[in-house]
């Protein structure tokens, strides 16, 4: 059976970038922005990106292309005899089940405070009261897991359609949806009374205020944000490698998805510091940015409601073109896996998505006794960590080694496939960097992940 292929260059863009484009970018960037003094902040996360994260994409689609598989067998067919690198595809197939594991929960909460901004429930409410709506969703599991399947039903529809006609389609829609709803929502909050402050402080380079801030943790909060942000690690990016063609050179092509992905993260400052600063409202961190500040500061602004119903359906689509990504790449195991169908790929896995997704819903309100991390945490809190402080970094230690180890693919082939094709070229002056230094530094950003967490 033939692979699939996407119909077009821009499909496999948008529709890689909106598997890095996800609640990270909305939430967690201008929070640690906000937290290690803006502008300065934003200078070495972009370093970062560059020198960490772009590597790594390049290294993830050479392997999906050149293997033609996901990461279920894409390490059986690129590894020379004898060597063990395909026991890595059971941590990828965990970091996407993981992952989705409390994604959808997250993705349900979108679309209800989508529904619920625009029927006007937060109409007339003070702070507390909103605050309130919030802590009210924690404790209906019923009402959670309806808004969590409903979402999970939504994008395994959409796959169910197949690569071009379901995940190809709509998702460039939805992309394209989210980044013309983006710039009307920054334009917006650019041009708010008082909002200039937030701009200010977005915009223009504090270095002193860095200092204060701590720049050895600044540094480290940079690394972190520029790798996580686009999901590496778990052939999540790998996959859709494997759909494109050998016309274009595939660090050109990591290099759009990167500017699309800071692209978006940047404009959710554009819309979050501005609002902020004209309401004198503090850009909390987490959950309580987007489902307690955010929906208080569309209350105090004229046609709230308008300008809330779009954020939260901009925020909607962010976390459901990851979701589809994700699913596109479940389905796609299950079928190199077993060569079932795409549609028994797609039952299957749905039945096994909404079970695995249950601990999350219940971990706020049933089992909220399990504090794995101590007073305040949840479960959502330990998939997180298994996610994002183990998988993702020691994945991409993976994919490195085996892009430039004799042992493993080796950098020859690597570049050989990278190269391959019109569009910007993998340097091979980098090899010695890709080689031995960025390695180290995934390790360190390992480490100091749990130095952190822990100590």
């Amino acid at each position: 059976m033939e692979r699939e292929k996407f119909s077009s260059r821009l499909g496999f863009i948008l529709i890689s970038a909106g598997c890095a484009i996800g609640l990270g970018n909305v939430w967690r960037f201008p929070y640690i922005t906000g937290q290690y003094s803006g502008a300065a902040f934003v200078l070495i996360y972009l370093f970062f990106l560059v020198i960490l994260g772009l590597p790594i994409m390049v290294m993830e689609f050479a392997v999906g292309r050149a293997s033609q598989k996901s990461a279920a067998l894409s390490f059986d067919v690129l590894e020379p005899k004898g060597t063990k690198w395909h026991w890595y595809k059971w941590g990828a197939i965990a970091g996407n089940y993981l992952l989705m594991m409390f994604y959808t929960t997250i993705g349900g909460w979108m679309i209800l405070y989508f529904v619920k901004m625009a029927s006007g429930s937060f109409t007339g409410l003070d702070a507390e009261g909103v605050a309130a709506e919030f802590t009210g969703l924690m404790g209906q599991p019923g009402l959670m897991t309806f808004c969590m399947i409903l979402v999970v039903a939504v994008c395994f529809f959409i796959c169910a359609g197949g690569l071009q006609k379901g995940v190809e389609r709509i998702t460039k829609y939805m992309m394209l949806c989210l980044l013309f709803l983006m710039i009307i929502l920054a334009v917006h909050s650019v041009f708010l009374e008082g909002g200039s402050e937030g701009l200010e402080f977005y915009l223009k380079p504090d270095f002193g205020k860095l200092v204060e801030a701590g720049i050895g943790e600044a540094v480290f909060a940079a690394m972190g944000q520029a790798f996580f942000t686009l999901s590496l690690g778990i052939g999540a990016i790998a996959i859709f490698g494997s759909y494109i063609g050998k016309e274009r050179a595939l660090t050109g092509e990591a290099v759009s998805v990167t500017l699309l992905d800071t692209g978006v993260a940047l404009m959710a400052g554009l819309i979050i510091f501005p609002a902020c600063f004209a309401y004198n409202v503090q850009p909390d961190s987490g959950p309580r940015l987007i489902f307690i500040t955010l929906p208080n500061v569309f209350q105090s602004m004229a046609g709230g409601r308008i300008w809330g119903s779009l954020f939260f359906l901009f925020m909607t689509f962010a976390a459901m073109s990851t979701i589809i990504a994700v699913f596109e790449n479940i389905i796609s195991f299950a079928m190199d896996l077993t060569g079932c169908s795409r549609k028994k790929a797609v039952i299957v896995n749905f039945i096994a998505i909404v079970i695995l997704s249950m601990p999350c819903v219940l971990g706020f309100n049933l089992w909220s006794g399990f504090m794995p991390f101590g007073e305040g945490t949840n479960v959502l809190d330990l998939e997180d960590f298994i996610v994002s402080n183990n998988l993702l970094p020691l994945g991409s230690l993976v994919y490195l080694l085996f892009c430039t180890s004799r042992y493993g693919w080796g950098f020859k082939n690597f570049m050989k496939e990278a190269n391959t094709g019109n569009g910007i070229k993998f340097p091979a002056w980098a090899r010695v960097y890709v080689s031995y230094i960025l390695p180290l530094i995934v390790l360190f950003i390992f480490v100091e992940g749990y130095i952190s967490k822990f100590l």
